[in-house]
């Protein structure tokens, strides 16, 4: 009796199956991490810190996101897997305890013309299926009501074997589409002006096309000039009325040039399907510019821009089309939806109302379903992509997030904070890359990753409570409790730039007078009209320098020197100083290793499997034939160089032989947005968003202009990086400059001359100027909610 009552008494042994709560991770080296070992705790919120660059993104999404994804995978046949993307296994010793990741990052959302906030979260699928079920008059199908479907019939004989005969029959088929067939679904049509696609003086030998990428000796050239329907020899002023139609519009047709079968089409549906197809803001600068020029948009004058047939928009649902459904705002659509009460829809009706009271949730009410996806900001792209989780009955997953509160106002981020704590509390791991110090006060664990960036980092520099982060000592712990002060005294504005009337979409006939020769920054909540009045109303012509928050494309051959244009006066100094061509001192050109083709690696594809990259043995990784690093310029040859870290590229470039001052113009720009660490020829694929930023920003820095117009400058950069960041938006404005910045970030607002809030609210709620003075007068007045956070903040 004594013993079974000692034996209750006794702590029960814990499961087996409970002890793993924990990620561990040991020996991580992907990109410029250093043998890092960290334990994360499952079931809690983990904040990743650190300065932009030091190696968070490495860790977070390279290391423990890419291995889990890519232990899922293998989990599928061999068939299967050969239709995924293979993942090769991050660098690192050991990774212990992982669940299923589910990745929430910042990626802009696809930029093709058809995608809508509509079609990227299935919102619109669900209606489609409503209105197929509840529309009156009645059309079709679910596909009758969708802008991706176009209306085709067709009718034919058909030949069946049957009891061993062969019959002929008659069969014919029709597809009733909801595309509209003017504008193809895409809501909008294209006016081309025929005389920015060629010179009507010239020939085609001559070069008569103007079009990027049409040059005299070029493939596309000489299908024209060979395809036996031209005279390559006749300026095209000459041409006959056929040959001239021939020339712009002719259908496809098979024709052989040179030997080589190939298909022949008019100019004009050549450019729409190669140029217009695409999004325009996925276009390189050149070909935007072309865009620009020779290319009108109107809103299709058949749908009013619904991008559907009449009948898809004759059919209602208590009096609403689904092109007003679409239209309306979100917020507004969720309560219409929620007095339909419709017993043969009723599953239907309770998802449709779940996803959109996300999107009001969410803070993303103010958007409509046909906003095109592509229009979207990073963050307001990573919190549609959150909205599919929000209501998810998946628990023990592992949610990863790169900066959810990019884009969010102070009142906003508490919402989100919301968000994540929920995700959590229902027994999910998440991971969060954050520098907001609002975010890293939420908590339960931090792992501060530094000291520096890019070679300077890649070590755990703090690892616990955000208590103790505080008490650390690491450039984080430093600057978590930074709070700016409102300037005493303002720079006094040299002009003004007027904007009237200003009403680009949610704006309500703005007036506002933007001071010139001063910082202003231009706030309020998210979806308050900040980039419509900035990027919709100030004039983009000369002396506009617009910094725009799209990413930075680039391959893994694309590296600072050749998206900044360093490597063009780089190669001519070198080519110079040996008497040679330049191509030669091109990785991507004449100068590449011939075994790697430039590369520096050689990449072997097995199918399924991830593929295998090694170091090419030839070139040893310096992707440089052997004969060109025998030039050299002050003593180094051009892999040297570009093994640089910008710092120290500055001083080599800017004295004794290797004297270019083209050169250093460029690295004094990229040292001033504080990227000296960063090497030259270092991959952009390798680069943080917070760097990529700040390129880009360096870039722009080079334009001839005197406004400069920044949206969100400081989207993925540390406490510390802001600072640098104000000095040097100052170093701007005393050079002259007038400086415009959309941001939420109070350090920056309260930095400013010039304070423009937009508000009251979000979409049809906000739209107009809520206050227009200084800093200090707005936190005295606290009449806004940028005025109260930003007292707050402050400490006022």
């Amino acid at each position: 009796m004594s013993t079974a009552s000692r034996t209750d008494a006794q702590a029960p042994e814990p499961h087996a199956a409970d002890t793993h709560d924990l990620i561990r991770v040991h020996g991580a080296r992907e990109n410029n991490l250093r043998d890092v070992s960290i334990e994360i705790p499952k079931r809690r919120l983990t904040v990743f810190t650190g300065v932009s660059g030091s190696g968070k993104s490495s860790l977070v999404f390279d290391t423990v996101a890419a291995e889990s994804q890519r232990l899922i995978n293998e989990t599928y046949s061999a068939f299967v897997q050969g239709f995924m993307p293979s993942v090769a296994r991050p660098d690192v010793d050991v990774l212990d305890g992982l669940t299923t990741a589910i990745i929430v990052d910042q990626q802009r959302m696809g930029a093709d013309p058809r995608s809508t906030v509509g079609t990227a979260t299935d919102t619109n699928a669900m209606l489609r299926i409503l209105f197929s079920r509840l529309g009156q008059p009645h059309i079709g199908s679910a596909k009758a009501f969708s802008f991706n479907v176009a209306s085709i019939s067709g009718a034919g004989a058909v030949t069946v074997e049957r009891a061993g005969k062969t019959v002929k029959e008659r069969r014919s088929f029709s597809v009733t589409g909801g595309m509209c067939p003017r504008c193809e679904g895409r809501g909008a049509v294209s006016d081309i002006d025929l005389t920015q696609l060629y010179d009507d003086t010239k020939s085609l030998a001559e070069g008569a096309i103007t079009v990027p990428g049409y040059t005299g000796d070029g493939w596309m050239t000489r299908i024209f000039s060979g395809s036996g329907f031209l005279d390559a020899d006749k300026p095209i002023r000459d041409y006959t009325e056929r040959e001239l139609q021939d020339f712009l519009y002719r259908e496809p047709t098979k024709v052989k040039v040179n030997g080589i079968n190939l298909t022949y089409e008019g100019l004009v549906p050549k450019v729409q399907k190669s140029i217009l197809a695409k999004d325009r803001e996925a276009m390189q600068p050149h070909i935007r510019a072309f865009v620009d020029r020779a290319v009108a948009f109107a809103s299709c004058p058949d749908c009013d821009g619904t991008r559907l047939t009449e009948a898809a928009r004759s059919s209602k649902v208590r009096g609403i089309s689904i092109a007003d459904a679409c239209r309306m705002q979100i917020s507004d659509l969720a309560a219409w939806v929620r007095e339909l009460d419709e017993p043969s829809v009723a599953p239907l009706l309770a998802a449709l109302r779940q996803t959109l009271d996300s999107f009001v949730e969410i803070g993303l009410g103010y958007l409509s379903l046909e906003r095109p996806a592509g229009t979207l900001s990073g963050g307001e792209a990573q919190r549609v992509k959150m909205i599919r989780h929000l209501g998810s009955s998946l628990t023990d997953v592992t949610y990863v997030f790169d900066e959810p509160s990019t884009g969010l106002h102070p009142h906003d981020i508490r919402r989100m904070n919301g968000l994540l704590r929920q995700l959590r509390d229902k027994g999910n791991t998440v991971l969060v890359v954050e520098h907001k110090p609002e975010v890293i006060a939420i908590a339960d664990h931090v792992v501060d990753l530094g000291p520096g960036a890019g070679s300077a980092g890649g070590t755990v520099c703090f690892e616990g409570s955000v208590q103790g982060l505080r008490a650390a000592g690491t450039v984080t712990g430093r600057h978590l409790d930074d709070r700016a002060s409102v300037k005493e005294t303002v720079r006094t504005p040299t002009g003004k730039l007027a904007i009237r009337g200003a009403n680009a979409h949610n704006l309500r006939d703005v007036d506002v007078d933007i001071p010139l020769g001063v910082l202003v920054v231009v706030t309020g909540v998210a979806g308050s009209g900040k980039s419509s009045l900035v990027h919709g109303s100030i004039p983009a012509g000369e002396g506009v320098v617009s910094v725009d928050q799209s990413p930075i494309r680039g391959s893994r051959r694309s590296n600072p020197a050749t998206y900044t244009g360093l490597l063009e006066p780089i190669r001519k100094a070198f080519a110079k100083a040996n008497g040679v061509k330049p191509a030669l001192f091109s990785a991507n050109s004449e100068g590449a290793c011939p075994t790697c083709n430039g590369a520096g690696v050689v990449y072997t594809d097995l199918a399924m499997m991830a593929g295998v990259a090694t170091t090419c043995e030839d070139c040893e990784g310096r992707r440089f034939d052997a004969s060109v690093l025998e030039y050299h310029l002050s003593g180094k040859d051009i892999s040297e160089v570009l093994a640089m870290p910008v710092t120290e590229a500055e001083a080599f470039f800017a004295a004794g032989e290797a004297r270019t001052p083209a050169a250093h113009r460029i690295l004094s720009r990229l040292v001033d947005v504080g990227l000296g660490y960063v090497s030259l020829g270092q991959p952009l694929t390798t680069l943080s968003g917070g760097e990529r930023q700040r390129l880009k920003l360096a870039t722009h820095m080079g334009d001839k202009g005197g406004v400069y117009v920044l949206d969100e400058p400081t989207t993925g950069l540390h406490l510390a990086d802001v600072e640098q960041l104000l000095g040097l938006l100052d170093r701007l404005v005393d050079s002259g400059k007038s400086v415009v910045v959309v941001e939420h970030h109070q350090a920056v607002m309260a930095h400013a001359d010039w304070i423009v809030d937009l508000g009251p609210g979000a979409g049809h709620d906000g739209g107009r100027v809520v206050f227009e003075g200084t800093p200090a007068e707005l936190v005295a007045a606290r009449s806004t909610l940028t005025g109260r956070h930003l007292a707050e903040y402050v400490g006022a």
